[in-house]
Order: C-alpha cells, then sequence, then structure tokens
C-alpha cells in the first residue's frame, strides 16, 4: 500500500510538472548517466511500472525518491515552480 501512495503521489507531481515540460520545451535538461550492469538490471524491473522508456524510468524513479525525502512537497509549500 505505501508504494502505491507514492506512486499516485508521484503521478500527481509528474503530470503538472510534465504540463509545464510541455509549455517550456526550450527549457529541458538532459543528462546523461551511466549505470552499472547490476544497477540496470534492477531499474529494468520497473519497466511498465514507471514508465516504458528508459529515460521515463529513471525520470520517475528520481520522482519518487524525491517525494518519498519529501522535498517535493517543500518546494510546492514555498511556492517554487517545479
Amino acid at each position: 500500500m505505501g508504494f502505491m501512495f507514492i506512486r499516485i503521489c508521484v503521478i500527481n507531481v509528474f503530470v503538472v510538472c510534465n504540463l509545464k515540460h510541455n509549455k517550456e520545451r526550450n527549457r529541458v535538461k538532459r543528462v546523461q548517466v551511466t549505470f552499472t550492469e547490476k544497477q540496470w538490471s534492477l531499474i529494468e524491473r520497473f519497466r511498465g511500472i514507471m514508465g516504458n522508456e528508459d529515460a521515463e524510468i529513471v525520470r520517475n524513479i528520481v520522482l519518487a525518491w524525491l517525494a518519498e525525502k519529501s522535498i517535493i512537497i517543500k518546494y510546492v509549500k514555498e511556492g517554487i515552480k517545479c
């Protein structure tokens, strides 16, 4: 149940940020990251759950971690933009 709650929160935050993302496409930040085979194997387990594309899965994992640490909520409460 805890994972489901976090996932729903992340989806809600992602939708808000995604809407802004579509409006401000020229302000997109692309980042290249490297994972070990073991790390990627773990990330691959979330395919179809947290997204279908590699970038989408990694982005949603990061957003879930930020939500879990209450970092996103802190900034939303302070009125800082996504």
